[in-house]
């Protein structure tokens, strides 16, 4: 469209199903140029992306035009068909179906990019559980418990802080 001008930017976050870590480090930087590609094939702009052994972050610069379900959708449906074709893990490869998505004002783009490169700092004080919920409770969004990311490992109290706050 011309003359339409725009700063659009998104962190996303999504899960390994079951939040598995499936992810290993011998082949994350190749699934990283991987997502990399199918973003910029889809005319978007990524801007980082890192993540732990059971979840990606990704900060993306949106054109107006983009449907981010459904970019997330092909992102996560590729990624996961080049694991398995690739037979980067024992067994079937999936990710958890949903995502978070969280605007970034431009002023915060660094900040935001030094906190997704820092992910192994931030999960050795707070799981994956904690931070995405802190992520919904600082943009003040309404979630159920239950609905959070599957954890197959969280322990009952942490299923049911959130609970206990409510």
């Amino acid at each position: 469209m011309p003359y339409t001008y725009t700063q659009l930017y998104v962190h996303v976050i999504f899960a390994v199903k079951g939040r598995a870590n499936l992810m290993a480090k011998s082949w994350k930087e190749n699934l990283y140029q991987y997502i990399t590609g199918i973003i910029t094939n889809k005319n978007q702009k990524l801007m980082i992306i890192n993540g732990m052994p059971d979840h990606i972050h990704i900060l993306i610069g949106l054109k107006p035009e983009c449907n981010l379900s459904g970019l997330i959708r092909d992102v996560k449906a590729n990624s996961s068909k080049w694991i398995n074709e690739n037979k980067l893990v024992t067994g079937k490869f999936e990710w958890q179906a949903g995502f978070g998505a969280f605007s970034v004002a431009q002023s915060q783009i660094q900040t935001e990019v030094k906190y997704i490169l820092n992910q192994e700092d931030h999960h050795q004080k707070k799981t994956f559980r904690q931070e995405y919920i802190e992520f919904l409770e600082a943009y003040q969004i309404e979630f159920r418990p239950e609905y959070i990311f599957e954890d197959f490992g969280a322990a009952p109290s942490e299923l049911n802080n959130h609970d206990a706050k409510s």
